[in-house]
């Protein structure tokens, strides 16, 4: 366990911490719910980035890191998401993320999740790779979720929502083509050849 990995796991420990207080603020309406909730997920979209320096810096990526790392995002960005897409009888003030941005979200780590499992019991290993749109789209679904909570001016939401669907859409292409990149190099995905019957004897 790396002090990168630490913050990585204290970054996921954020995220029941977040939920339960926005679903508290929901049904209360206590300021100091509202405020614990913001705060939880502020410091944990600051600590996504401060796990990677410190990984760059004093060189501890890890193969633990390179899983946990996308797992803290998805737990924190999913969560916030589909709290903010339910359709609460007193939403406080906060706006309504809508669904097909949070259908596209949540269908694209279906598949990557699917991938990962199917890759992993067919070649035994799992390359992951991160790419740079995947971490567009993860700022992006961030700017959304804080721009919700502060609340920012609502007529820019739903370009921030476009622009995240569309880069969470395109990295899930990019790592389907990986995944099946990886699914041919494997030697179980290779046709296999009909064993021949021995010679019949007269």
């Amino acid at each position: 366990m790396t002090t990168a990995n630490k913050i990585t796991v204290f970054r996921i420990l954020l995220v029941p911490f977040f939920a339960v207080h926005l679903l508290y603020y929901f049904r209360n309406g206590e300021d100091i719910n509202f405020w614990l909730a913001c705060g939880a997920f502020f410091i944990a979209a600051v600590c996504d980035g401060v796990d990677g320096y410190v990984a760059r810096r004093f060189n501890q990526r890890s193969e633990l890191g390179a899983i946990l790392d996308p797992l803290a995002d998805k737990f924190l960005l999913v969560s916030a998401l589909v709290l903010l897409t339910l359709d609460f009888e007193d939403r406080r003030g906060l706006a309504q993320v809508p669904l097909w941005l949070v259908g596209t979200v949540l269908g694209r780590d279906f598949i990557l999740i699917s991938g990962t499992v199917l890759i992993y019991y067919l070649h035994g290993k799992v390359q992951v790779c991160p790419h740079i749109i995947s971490k567009v789209a993860t700022v992006l679904q961030m700017i959304c979720v804080g721009w919700v909570l502060l609340p920012m001016p609502a007529h820019w939401l739903t370009y921030w929502y476009i622009a995240a669907a569309a880069a969470t859409a395109v990295s899930g292409l990019i790592y389907l083509a990986e995944g099946m990149r990886q699914l041919s190099a494997s030697p179980a995905s290779s046709p296999q050849s009909k064993p021949t019957d021995p010679p019949h004897g007269r």
